[in-house]
């Protein structure tokens, strides 16, 4: 643990915990004070049916009597600093736990110089002809199908997105799909053959790609900067 001397010197840091079985990196994180070694204490206090992966993986690290890694990457940071170290790193190391990516990472995370120039090159879409809504599939576009990636599963209003003529697949500001939703479901192994189950209340839609004309007003276009309020954590936007 850090003394109260120590913490007055790292100030704001950005760390890492570290797997020792094979030394890889399973959690990025920022703050302050003994921020970074609270997390073994929060797996070894926490029911067996709370743990998240990051918590789970710490408690066989424990149990096998290791000890995970710590890791201080950058210190003696201010807030907003430390908040854009963290994010950077998340981006480098895709392996992490993280439920969420950086801030901002959708907007200004990882990508290739070519994709820097599309995005920032492309023509502005514009939803004048349809009623849209329109998700943000950045953590998992590397994964799967732009499809599946985008149809399950959100946290979101069923009334509302039933509305949505046009479901847009949206990754670091680029519309890269574009789908007709032909009904949205719950989010359930029953409703969704072989998907993940969910604690808590979401939803999907089974569809089909936009015809051709539709997705020529999409397609490859960039989100208008009033729909990309820098720090918004909800992958979803409506245009209506």
């Amino acid at each position: 643990m850090f003394t109260k001397e120590v913490s007055d010197h790292l100030k704001y840091y950005v760390y890492r915990l570290i797997d020792p079985r094979n030394g890889e990196t399973f959690y990025v994180g920022k703050g302050k004070d003994n921020r970074v070694f609270n997390h073994v204490k929060c797996a070894l206090g926490n029911d067996a049916d709370d743990l998240t992966d990051k918590l789970r993986r710490i408690r066989e690290i424990c149990n096998l009597g290791l000890e995970v890694g710590h890791v201080i990457h950058r210190h003696g940071m201010d807030e907003q600093t430390a908040i854009d170290v963290e994010a950077a790193l998340i981006d480098a190391y895709p392996e992490a736990t993280n439920a969420v990516g950086g801030k901002d990472s959708g907007d200004r995370g990882l990508m290739h110089a070519k994709q820097i120039i599309e995005r920032y090159g492309a023509k502005e879409a514009v939803f004048d002809h349809h009623k849209a809504i329109l998700i943000n599939i950045n953590r998992t576009a590397t994964e799967k199908e732009v499809y599946e990636a985008v149809r399950y599963a959100w946290k979101l209003n069923p009334k509302k997105a039933k509305k949505a003529e046009v479901v847009l697949a949206v990754e670091q500001g680029l519309i890269i799909g574009v789908f007709v939703a032909d009904e949205w479901r719950e989010a359930t192994p029953e409703n969704f053959p072989g998907a993940a189950a969910f604690t808590n209340k979401r939803w999907g839609f089974v569809g089909h790609e936009a015809p051709e004309q539709i997705k020529a007003l999409y397609i490859r276009r960039r989100l208008p900067d009033t729909m990309r309020k820098r720090g918004a954590a909800n992958p979803i936007k409506y245009s209506f």
